[in-house]
């Protein structure tokens, strides 16, 4: 893992790294035909709004239509396939997301992944995660929870919206820094948890901000810690995990990569429009009324984001023995 996070990082800064001069005729004029981007989830979601919305905004900047294909399935891996076996030319682009940095390890027999097949050129945005219990659970705070499992060992109910997704991964990251037992609840999909979270069926629930708040607002669920290192806006009276729980810190993020093999200028080019997008004050104020946080940066940086939560996520993927053939 090692060697290959040292590759992916190198690889991103050595591209970030070559002026954005033109070289090629190809490469002065790109893009001459509309961009796709290949999305990893179904139309409606909130990494599909969000894909939708930097496209429209980098087909202004551009002058060609960036256009979504959503490819659900596998876990985010057949999105991540297709661009992979696309040609390095810039105009098949993935939409890059956490899951597919758990799946480098969740599926370690697939014949593509993320640090060996795609080029990082782009972090989009972040999300941060909240723990929710339902108000009539005994546990009322982050420290009592732990408490109460570890007093009723196998006897608390952990809801997540599919195994080895990051609501289940966050929550079984918790496990493995408090030593805890519980029992895990897949189900298939958001709405399908909450349900059962909101009917008293189980217990605890480790979900993202942006779904969850409402539920919280209402009153409906309560809210006992965040999954970020500080306090966020939204949640101002919720504790981080971590001020419990040392090193405790669960972020999903979204961003682009391209084809290994990609021309360095065009990454660069991508990735300077990309940011140009995020610094518009309309894009900025959407992104954060979808509960997402702009996340601007190098080339270099998002690479070392995926390479550090790829080796970060593999262990709790190890730790919690999911494995997909």
């Amino acid at each position: 893992m090692t060697l290959t996070r040292r590759r992916f990082v190198h690889l991103a800064a050595g591209a970030a790294s070559i002026p954005a001069l033109p070289r090629a005729a190809y490469a002065q004029a790109y893009p001459t035909r509309p961009i796709t981007v290949m999305v990893f989830v179904g139309a409606g979601g909130t990494p599909d709004i969000i894909a939708r919305l930097i496209g429209q905004a980098l087909t202004q900047r551009l002058g060609q239509s960036v256009l979504v294909e959503n490819r659900p399935g596998a876990g985010g891996n057949l999105a991540l396939q297709a661009v992979a076996r696309a040609p390095a030319d810039g105009y098949t682009l993935l939409q890059v997301a956490t899951p597919h940095a758990t799946n480098v390890t969740l599926y370690e027999k697939s014949p593509v992944n993320l640090t060996n097949d795609i080029v990082p050129i782009a972090g989009t945005n972040y999300d941060s995660f909240v723990m929710l219990v339902h108000p009539s659970f005994a546990a009322k705070t982050v420290p009592e929870l732990i408490a109460h499992a570890k007093a009723n060992p196998g006897k608390v109910n952990l809801a997540s919206s599919g195994t080895a997704n990051l609501t289940h991964l966050a929550a079984e990251l918790f496990r493995m820094r408090t030593g805890i037992d519980w029992v895990h609840v897949p189900f298939r999909g958001t709405p399908a948890a909450h349900a059962a979270l909101l009917a008293g069926e189980v217990q605890v629930m480790v979900d993202a901000v942006a779904s969850a708040l409402p539920h919280v607002q209402s009153g409906a669920l309560r809210a006992i810690g965040v999954s970020a290192t500080a306090r966020m806006p939204v949640l101002p009276n919720v504790p981080p995990i971590s001020d419990f729980v040392p090193g405790y810190e669960v972020i999903g993020w979204l961003g682009y990569g391209a084809p290994k093999g990609t021309p360095p200028d065009i990454v660069e080019k991508l990735h300077r429009e990309i940011n140009a997008v995020l610094a518009e004050p309309a894009i900025n104020s959407r992104l954060r009324e979808l509960g997402s946080t702009p996340r601007p940066g190098s080339t270099a940086d998002f690479a070392k984001l995926i390479a550090d939560d790829t080796e970060k996520w593999g262990k709790v993927v190890k730790f919690a023995g999911l494995k997909v053939d």
